[in-house]
């Protein structure tokens, strides 16, 4: 099977829980500082050898391609004011040899049905999903992580961590098997947040995974499943129930932006991290404690 080279980001979501901001504004632009959250699931692929980057959008989703494309007059602009460097950070915002392409789901039937939409676009290759609302950061990322993991041993992987009981709810989590010398976990299903009591194990799966073609022909026959929509997390369970699953523990230090404390959580973290801006913000932050009375 060929190496992977094509990526699916599944961008169409509403991002209602961050109602107003995303009201004519995708919630995938919402900015960690100065980059959209987007930009930083874009960088990951394109470090992990991807060159398709494969969007699937939805309504109100048109700012996402023109993020990533030429803005000529910008540019000039830039290069008339004196900020040249400026001028080549926006024009590489998507390298050179890395390609584009918008595809439109018609309706919100699921993240299943979003990446199906992708069908035609990734044709009979592997590829990779990434969902933008979780922002990695590490020396190691997991699409890294797994293309690497694929060339060794070509099969769906899923990338995941291990969570508290009390988030199990929230989360795909892992029917597991054993793990393998190559530090691959099997995975015999996956449950779509089950109840506490009802958690096969507290491994959850997270919004990296790398599928071979095949995932397309269950998405084509899946009956709908949670909220009346196509699942994702359905054809892997199928998937992985006829032993074609595995997955890696995840590298990477994971932020949920798609909830307000976790994306404002990696708004902290990354001005803590950085080099403009660090030492000003954590002076903000310590004089802000300080008049900050204690709790009662």
């Amino acid at each position: 099977m060929s190496r992977i080279t094509k990526a699916v980001f599944p961008v169409a979501g509403l991002g209602t829980r961050f109602l107003p901001a995303t009201k004519a504004m995708p919630k995938e632009l919402l900015p960690i500082i100065d980059k959209p959250i987007i930009q930083y699931a874009v960088e990951e692929a394109v470090a992990a050898g991807i060159t398709e980057l494969i969007f699937v959008t939805g309504r109100n989703k048109r700012a996402v391609g023109d993020h990533f494309d030429a803005n000529l007059e910008l540019e000039a602009q830039l290069v008339a004011k004196g900020k040249p460097e400026i001028r080549d950070m926006v024009r590489n915002i998507v390298p050179e040899g890395v390609a584009c392409i918008f595809v439109r789901q018609p309706e919100p039937l699921g993240l299943g049905h979003a990446v199906l939409c992708a069908a035609p676009a990734v044709g009979n290759n592997p590829f990779a999903v990434l969902l933008a609302d979780d922002l990695m950061q590490g020396a190691t990322l997991p699409t890294a992580a797994l293309v690497a993991a694929f060339a060794r041993k070509p099969q769906t992987l899923l990338s995941v961590s291990e969570v508290t009981i009390e988030e199990v709810s929230s989360y795909g989590i892992l029917r597991p098997g054993p793990v393998g010398a190559d530090g691959l976990i099997a995975v015999e299903g996956l449950i779509e947040k089950p109840q506490r009591d009802q958690a096969p194990s507290r491994l959850a799966s997270f919004g990296r995974y790398v599928f071979t073609p095949e995932v397309f022909q269950v998405l084509r026959t899946l009956k709908p499943g949670a909220g009346g929509e196509i699942q994702l997390a359905d054809a892997i369970d199928q998937l992985a129930g006829a032993g074609k699953v595995a997955a890696l523990t995840n590298p990477s230090k994971r932020y949920d932006c798609g909830s307000k404390f976790g994306y404002l959580t990696a708004i902290v973290d990354h001005a803590l991290a950085h080099p403009e801006y660090r030492t000003q913000f954590l002076a903000l932050l310590r004089d802000r404690m300080a008049d900050t009375p204690p709790h009662p």
